[in-house]
């Protein structure tokens, strides 16, 4: 226990400074002047006991003339010691006597008293501590309590109040100092390592190693301070590259701080040894899961006659109530997350165990069964729900391929996970990525090209995936050589086998070369002969995007009627079967006929309703296409031609190619850049590109839609939050008005004032108004 003179018992002076916790602060705050019990809930190291001790601080000013009393509990083990230890805190007599009458003595002390009781480190003694509370509260009408837990106390009256980690930059965020001056996790390394380090400030050279490092460490404060103690031998590279073995790494805890506080494995233990066996069970096999788990997928890899389903709701309850597993709402659905620390750490409980193998493959087979189910559902009404929840589980989709290529035999199960569904990859942008698991797995898959190329449906899997890598390559920009050879060989394998869809694909593939050959009269035929094969084996979906390929071959290369047609009856079925792919491909292929037709409006009109539907699938392949049309169709604005140029740029580099256009564009991008450049000075030219090459991609698809009011120097995202501010709404009314997470909009908020230096939200109020106000140029 801490004490000190005066009614402020254990309100000590802080050593460091809290570092972005400014809004978490004034919501307790306002929690405790309205619930009597608040319980700040979060995993180890999170920093609930510094919040708390901020709040007491801050209340003991005015709040509790009968004093703030902090009872620091990690060292009482024996329940039946708590009320006695909270009589020392309070500096009342002890009567001697364990508990009834101590506690007897506390709540006659405490009647009548307005005052402020912190319980720090309850979890250990989270049903004395309930018990306890709920006895002292009904006797004293004026004490309140502020209590830290990793779990809730649970009884009447109790306001939870979450404590989350700091935000961290984002991953697709710049990572220049400028850019990371307002984030709080990267404030709070800085902060510390230049205690230990005096004079170290983050630089441009290792500026993205600290944002990458912060991200790591899940924004835990705890494992940030410990990672910057290692500044004083290690660079922030270093200790990034070291943090694989992050329990080893974190180690340099204070040497007068509770054993359990010194080290991140230590501090991890404490939790772990509060679970009951079935928690700890659950806690290691949901550890397989990356990036975030749903519960259906938890139910099918992690129960068994060990934990049967029956108990898994309520398991995974008390472990949400632990926060070692977090609870989102995401699309509507429920949707569960491990920070990586608690996660690797449940990973070496499982691989000690044995079942690691185990566990991974009953994951594998998890994602196969939902990538396999999502490629027959693919063309329908399912198709954005479909990629939405692949592009969730991408991280397990990633796990799932790793362990396919780690374990010998599991190449070709690696295979078929990585081609289902075939667009995948395409429509998420992600071509350098699927082309190197493909590649991967075809050389781990020892299978001869006349040996188990030659039939059965586990060969077709290698010739389909084959087929698929290739076409990736083209989409990427490989020498046509490359690709002709690599297509020569693919027809041949599925000519041998008898894969007749294959070697339909490749035909499509010969038609898209034909096209960038701007021979479009070949590639409509090779379209043509494609799509016939397809009906014929009664691939509807295949067959129709042959059929969009076509319309686009002629709307670029000057046959309207066979466009028009085409574009209407892939839309026609496109509306029938609620699918919203293929019909985002055939507005664009209007744009392009728009745009030849020199009907510039027009044009720009359907390539904008081609990036509504394809935008939601990432498809920032066809949506470059659609941005190309709408700059070539901007007539007059020359500097709004060279910021779309810079976006175009900007997609490009995302999708990791050597393209800087569409090669049957090329000539007329080339044409179009010269014209623009011709028409500013180098500076503003260059000014406007770079604007559009170093935005986001919100940023960047907002100007493109023409979508772009909002607050100077912020996101789109963040010009919203900004004025929802300035009309006076809460976090919590703004969560609710933009349908994110509350957790999210504070986010957001932080970051606001940390970018324009501001301490409250009526300067940013002010500020926007005046923005909002202020006449712009063109």
């Amino acid at each position: 226990m801490r004490a000190v003179t005066g009614a402020f018992v254990g309100l000590g002076g802080e050593l460091t400074p809290l570092i972005g916790r400014r809004a978490e602060t004034v919501r307790i705050a306002r929690l405790l002047s309205g619930a009597r019990l608040v319980t700040l809930s979060g995993v180890g190291g999170v920093g609930k006991t510094r919040l708390a001790l901020r709040v007491a601080t801050n209340a003991a000013r005015s709040a509790f003339p009968d004093g703030v009393y902090v009872a620091e509990l990690a060292d009482v083990r024996d329940p039946e010691l708590l009320a006695p230890s909270l009589l020392g805190t309070l500096g009342v007599a002890n009567p001697g006597r364990p508990g009834d009458d101590a506690t007897a003595v506390l709540t006659a002390w405490l009647r009548g008293r307005r005052a402020l009781l912190v319980l720090d480190n309850c979890e250990h003694l989270i049903d004395a501590c309930a018990r306890l509370t709920d006895v002292l509260l009904r006797a004293a009408p004026g004490l309140r309590v502020l209590a830290t837990s990793r779990q809730p106390l649970a009884i009447a009256g109790e306001q939870v109040f979450s404590v989350e980690p700091l935000p961290v930059p984002d991953a697709d965020a710049g990572h220049g100092v400028r850019a990371l001056s307002g984030n709080p996790a990267v404030a709070l390394f800085a902060d510390r390592a230049a205690a230990v380090l005096p004079g170290f400030a983050v630089t441009e050279s290792d500026a993205a190693a600290v944002a990458e490092l912060v991200r790591r460490l899940d924004g835990l404060p705890f494992a940030i301070e410990l990672a910057a103690v290692r500044i004083r031998s290690l660079t922030p590279q270093e200790i990034l590259e070291r943090l694989a073995d992050r329990f080893a790494l974190l180690t340099g805890g204070s040497r007068v701080a509770a054993d359990r506080q010194r080290t991140l494995r230590a501090l991890i233990d404490w939790s772990h040894e509060l679970c009951t066996g079935r928690e700890r069970l659950l806690w290691a096999r949901a550890s397989v899961f990356r990036g975030g788990f749903d519960l259906e997928s938890l139910e099918r890899v992690c129960t068994d006659a060990e934990l049967p389903p029956a108990a898994l709701l309520d398991t995974l309850d008390v472990l949400a109530a632990r926060s070692i597993i977090n609870c989102r709402q995401e699309h509507g659905r429920s949707r569960y997350h491990m920070l990586e620390t608690v996660r690797e750490y449940g990973l070496e409980r499982l691989a000690a165990s044995g079942s690691l193998d185990a566990l991974r493959g009953r994951h594998r087979d998890r994602y196969a069964e939902l990538t396999a189910q999502a490629g027959r559902e693919w063309f329908g009404p399912r198709q954005v729900d479909w990629f939405t929840r692949l592009r969730l589980d991408h991280p397990n989709l990633r796990a799932a391929l790793e362990f396919c290529l780690e374990r010998p035999g599991q190449a070709r199960a690696g295979l078929a996970l990585a081609v289902s569904p075939r667009h995948y990859w395409i429509t998420a942008g992600l071509l350098s990525e699927g082309r190197r698991w493909l590649s991967q797995l075809l050389t781990a898959d020892h299978a001869r090209d006349d040996g188990d190329d030659a039939a059965g449906p586990d060969a077709a899997v290698r010739v389909q995936a084959r087929v698929t890598d290739t076409y990736l390559g083209i989409l990427q920009g490989a020498p046509e050589v490359e690709v002709q050879r690599a297509l020569a060989a693919c027809e041949a394998a599925a000519r041998r086998a008898g894969h007749r869809r294959e070697l339909a694909w490749v035909w499509h593939h010969r038609g898209i070369l034909a096209v960038w050959r701007e021979d479009f009269a070949g590639a409509a035929e090779l379209f043509a002969r494609a799509r016939t094969e397809f009906r014929a084996q009664g691939c509807f979906d295949a067959a129709l995007e042959c059929r969009v390929k076509f319309a686009i071959t002629h709307a670029y290369g000057g046959e309207v009627a066979a466009a028009d047609e085409a574009c209407g009856e892939v839309e026609a079925a496109a509306r029938a079967h609620d699918e919203s792919w293929l019909h985002g491909v055939a507005l664009l292929a209007r744009a392009l006929r728009a745009r030849r037709a020199d009907a510039p409006a027009e044009a720009i009109a359907h390539a904008r309703a081609a990036i509504a539907r394809l935008r939601p699938f990432q498809d920032w392949w066809d949506v470059a296409m659609c941005v190309e049309v709408i700059a070539w169709s901007t007539q007059g604005s020359p500097r709004r031609a060279a910021r779309l140029l810079g976006v175009l740029h900007l997609l490009w580099e995302s999708l990791g190619g050597q393209l800087g256009s569409v090669p049957f564009m090329r000539a007329q991008h080339v044409r179009f850049e010269a014209a623009v450049r011709q028409a500013l000075s180098a500076a503003a030219f260059d000014r406007e590109f770079r604007r559009g090459a170093y935005a986001t991609m919100d940023e960047a698809m907002a100007y493109a839609l023409d979508d772009t009011a909002g607050v100077p120097g912020l996101t789109r995202r963040e010009s919203q939050v900004a004025e929802l501010v300035a009309e006076g709404l809460t976090n919590k009314d703004i969560a609710a008005r933009l349908t994110i997470a509350q957790r999210t909009a504070e986010n957001h908020v932080e970051r606001i004032l940390g970018k324009l230096g501001f301490t409250s939200r009526t300067q940013l109020a002010v500020w926007t108004y005046q923005q909002r106000n202020e006449p712009t140029g063109s």
